[in-house]
């Protein structure tokens, strides 16, 4: 758990940026009409400071390090639970594993943190600002709506986790069998590959859950069948990979930098706790 916890603090702080420029795209708040990432990050820092681009970053960053250790720490104590007695997780296994991991980390810590990251995302490009800071929209949204308020877009938040894992999961996972097959020794440049590669998988299967996921947690509040309309009306079939580049630049970078921080201080961890059992011994 320190090991996945670290990694996603890790990830989400340097990763941010793109996660933010992928709302202002999927809510059509960007102040510039190109939806390339950089495009919107560089336009935001100059219309609206550069602290701005940071809007959402303390909840996403702190959530992030929950979501990754519970979500490591329930795949593998599953992993372990539905591999066969030589160790073999098969592939169906594996991704059921997975969805299992995503569903876990959506209810306990993922849709609340979006929800904020959300609104507050949303709320920056207004004229009028309804929230100053995180734990004072985090205060005045217990006041208003209550606990359930946290929890608006469960169910697209829980589709999009669930898918997101059970393939990026898998998949890296395909990845480690390949390469120990071949015999190929693990290292940092090794795992941060295989985890882009992933990555770069999972985004594209798997945005139209995240786009809806995102217009279910706006300010406006539409249901999982709401948010479905009104992007196909509006804005037509596409519209469902809206964000997609920003979420491409941001997962690629992520996925190699949890699963490198990850295995990096399991490593250490376990060496440092290996020491200390033969000191004591």
């Amino acid at each position: 758990m320190v090991s996945a916890a670290l990694a996603g603090a890790v990830e989400s702080a340097i990763t941010y940026p793109f996660e933010f420029a992928k709302t202002r795209v999927q809510l059509h708040t960007a102040p510039t009409s190109r939806k390339n990432p950089f495009s919107v990050i560089a336009s935001v820092a100059r219309n609206e400071g550069f602290s701005a681009i940071y809007t959402g970053s303390s909840c996403m960053v702190l959530g992030t390090a929950f979501k990754a250790s519970v979500r490591i720490l329930t795949f593998y104590r599953l992993r372990n639970y539905l591999s066969d007695e030589k160790g073999t997780l098969s592939p169906a296994r594996g991704v059921l594993a997975g969805i299992l991991a995503g569903t876990a980390e959506s209810i306990i810590a993922v849709t609340p943190t979006e929800r904020m990251k959300t609104l507050l995302i949303e709320d920056a490009g207004n004229t009028k600002k309804l929230y100053r800071s995180e734990f004072q929209a985090f205060k005045l949204m217990l006041r208003t709506h209550g606990i359930s308020s946290l929890y608006h877009g469960m169910l697209s938040t829980t589709i999009k986790q669930a898918s997101t894992s059970g393939i990026k999961m898998r998949f890296y996972n395909v990845e480690k069998e390949i390469a120990r097959r071949h015999g190929l020794q693990q290292s940092s440049p090794l795992t941060f590959a295989m985890g882009a590669l992933a990555g770069t998988i999972t985004v594209y299967l798997t945005q139209p859950f995240d786009t809806i996921k995102t217009r279910s947690q706006s300010a406006s509040g539409k249901d999982m069948r709401e948010a479905c309309r009104s992007i196909m009306y509006e804005h037509g079939v596409r519209e469902f990979w809206s964000g997609s580049t920003s979420r491409l630049s941001r997962l690629v970078v992520s996925t190699g930098i949890v699963y490198t921080v990850f295995e990096k201080t399991s490593s250490l961890l376990t060496m440092g706790l290996g020491h200390n059992e033969k000191s004591s011994n």
